[in-house]
């Protein structure tokens, strides 16, 4: 990054969070938090954070701003910010690293001390997170603490370093704001991360080629000491797997016992007894050792694609001194793939790998074709222009990290305003964002605070299900409803941050924000039959003054019951995590305006409304079948070529072909429904219409 785009990024980074600011109603510190550690979780240095602002200065300074732990893995993660008002980019020496990291570490000390907690107040954050340190001290593992900066670092070291602290393993990481940039360019993919194998092994790992020299992929089997591993996975975590493998564990953190079980009684055995790990990388340095073997001493952007529960499952077993890792082996099949088809090939081999194991389709959920459908739909769908609007806009779904971003640089100077103004920043929706939309309506507000990652794992699940049984469902009218939604939970959210109830008592707003909405779908649906008229509020752009004013009313009311939770219950953000705090909730029964009637509708006019998209979108797919039917007769045989060679051709498919080459477009309604299939499955694999020449 040269000084003039650093200077340049840095102004847009302004202009964004100021954005975020006066959209959230959260103070500027809060705001930046959140979006290094959105980015951050996405990319893999951390998991879901929970803010929790904790600072003293003075002569024994210390700082936390926010924390997750996992007591399966033992892993208890801590974020800190470096967050520099100046609007010019400053630079982060060594110094203020050192007294930041320092900071955190004293923390970490002081919670452990019964003394240091007891002094503490109850409802303050410090007491969250240093009881959360103190109950939990004798299984936490490893402290990942990482560091948020707006500035920027000139030296980078090749690999993380390490400590102690609480008797624990303290890995140390940042984010500047190079980093930052770099990791918001990866467009939806990971940091690449450098291994010096020479440094961390001692030496180069020996490999054995598995491609031909003329071949332009590359792929090596590799035996990778289990210690090697084990230490590799230590120092970068969650960041080392392909971000649909690390979802999986981030989601499902249990250690394999068998693995460990094999690890600590028969290691010599473990390399004839586990299946091994496969990953890819785009690029690799061989060399020759002194014996004379061929090696790997240098690997970029490696990614473990299938392994992961046996590469965490190892650093379980190293943590609890277990197992002699000098003793394992693991087998590894290392792939290497050209930077520029990273992006189209990972995937593929991380699908095919994880066939046989328990990581399901909902898993691969980032290459969805609901994403495509979404996309589609929204860059076709106009909103309703807006009350003092002159013109209408459109909402963007980006179903890739940076999508929105590289469409406007890619454009000119002109170009790009009328873009922005077709698709305003503030009309972006994430994927995460349209889970945690979901799941809220959906009255499942403990899910959604589990964080961003384990709910949109969650709502992937049930999407993979509902498409197998169903596309139609995922209509016109499923975005507008979506982008409802959305319009709904960001005033919300933004009138919470606002509130002085809110801002004299800050704190789990995001908790807050979710069961509110969350308890009003639950009471229409069970006293009223009735659900949000989101019909209405697509039309509009905008809540419905009534709306406002109910919600207005019901947030403190659930944010009082969130904050008093039961006897013994120290930790509220976990506690909002649990079916108990929603059951809480739920029983509450405060008075709400009489003015439900003007922005809900019964629950038999939405399922009327559903059909109705429904049956729309099923007349849409026909037409759309035959055109493309229509438009490609005379590239069928060109059609049974290319789906014979990847092995896609059914009998009914078959058949149908045949006859649509004859010219009898009569098919039955499996044989249409055969050659659907075959279509969306060549366009999945990206064999469209131009590899269908013959």
């Amino acid at each position: 990054m040269s000084g003039t785009d650093a200077a340049s990024g840095y102004d847009a980074f302004w202009d964004d969070l100021l954005r975020d600011t006066e959209v959230s109603g959260d103070p500027q510190r809060a705001a930046f938090f959140r979006v290094y550690s959105e980015l951050a979780a996405e990319n893999g240095d951390c998991a879901d954070l929970v803010y929790c602002p904790v600072i003293r200065e003075g002569a024994r300074p210390y700082q936390v701003d926010g924390y997750a732990f996992d007591r399966d893995s033992g892993e208890l993660h801590v974020a800190v910010c470096d967050f520099r008002p100046e609007r010019k980019l400053q630079s982060l020496n060594a110094n203020d690293i050192i007294a930041i990291f320092r900071r955190v570490h004293r923390f970490c000390k002081y919670a452990v001390r019964s003394e240091f907690v007891k002094g503490l107040e109850e409802t303050s954050p410090e007491f969250e997170l240093a009881w959360l340190i103190q109950n939990n001290a004798d299984f936490i593992r490893r402290v990942r603490c990482i560091m948020f900066s707006n500035a920027r670092l000139a030296t980078r070291k090749k690999t993380l370093e390490t400590g102690q602290v609480i008797g624990a393993e303290m890995t140390f990481n940042i984010i500047d704001f190079k980093r930052f940039v770099d990791i918001q360019n990866a467009m939806g993919g990971t940091e690449p991360i450098e291994l010096d194998l020479s440094e961390l092994n001692g030496d180069i790992l020996p490999c054995l080629e598995a491609h031909f020299d003329d071949s332009d992929y590359e792929s090596y089997l590799v035996v990778m000491p289990g210690s090697l591993l084990a230490r590799i996975y230590g120092l970068y975590g969650a960041r080392l797997m392909e971000q649909n493998v690390r979802t999986f564990l981030q989601a499902r953190t249990k250690a394999n016992k068998g693995i460990i079980r094999t690890a600590n009684e028969e290691p010599e055995m473990f390399f004839a007894y586990n299946n091994g790990i496969t990953a890819t990388a785009s690029g690799v340095k061989i060399e020759t050792g002194e014996n004379g073997m061929t090696g790997i001493s240098r690997i970029s952007n490696l990614q473990i694609v299938n392994g992961g529960q046996t590469t965490a499952s190892l650093l379980y077993a190293r943590d609890r001194g277990q197992s002699d890792l000098s003793k394992v082996f693991v087998q590894m099949k290392l792939s290497v793939v050209h930077p520029e088809r990273i992006e189209d090939v990972v995937p593929l081999i991380s699908r095919y790998a994880n066939t046989q194991n328990r990581v399901s389709e909902a898993d691969f959920f980032s290459s969805h074709p609901f994403h495509v459908e979404m996309q589609q739909i929204s860059r076709r769908l106009a909103a309703p222009a807006a009350t003092g609007a002159l013109s209408a806009t459109r909402w963007f779904y980006e179903r890739a990290r940076g999508q929105y971003k590289n469409e406007g640089m890619l454009r000119s100077p002109a170009d790009r305003k009328k873009f922005e103004a077709e698709f305003p920043k503030s009309q972006v929706i994430q994927k995460t964002d349209l889970a945690k939309y979901q799941l809220t309506f959906s009255a499942r507000p403990h899910i959604v605070s589990l964080g961003a990652q384990k709910c949109f794992l969650q709502y992937a699940q049930e999407i993979s299900r509902k498409w197998e049984q169903t596309t139609g469902y995922f209509n016109d009218e499923y975005f507008r409803q979506t982008v409802a939604k959305a319009i709904v939970f960001r005033w919300l959210d933004r009138h919470v941050g606002t509130t002085d109830w809110y801002t004299s008592d800050r704190g789990y707003k995001a908790n807050i924000v979710t069961y509110t909405l969350a308890w009003l779908v639950r009471h229409l649906d069970n006293e009223r039959s009735a659900v949000l008229d989101l019909d209405q509020i697509w039309k509009l752009q905008s809540v419905p003054t009534e709306l406002q004013d109910c919600l207005a009313s019901l947030a403190p009311e659930i944010a009082t019951c969130i904050k008093s939770p039961p006897s013994g219950v120290s930790n509220i953000s976990e506690y909002a995590k649990t079916q108990a705090c929603w059951s809480q909730v739920s029983a509450l029964r405060p008075e709400l305006p009489d003015i439900l009637d003007s922005f809900t509708i019964s629950l038999e006019e939405q399922k009327e409304q559903a059909r109705d998209a429904k049956s729309v979108k099923a007349l849409d797919n026909e037409i759309e079948f035959e055109s493309l039917l229509a438009k490609n007769m005379g590239r069928l045989p060109g059609v049974r070529r290319v789906a014979e060679q990847n092995r896609l051709l059914s009998p009914l498919s078959i058949k149908g072909l045949q006859k649509a080459q004859n010219g009898n477009l009569s098919l039955s309604r499996k044989e249409r429904s055969a050659l659907k299939h075959l279509f969306d499955r060549l366009d999945e694999r990206g064999l469209g219409p131009a590899s269908w020449n013959d």
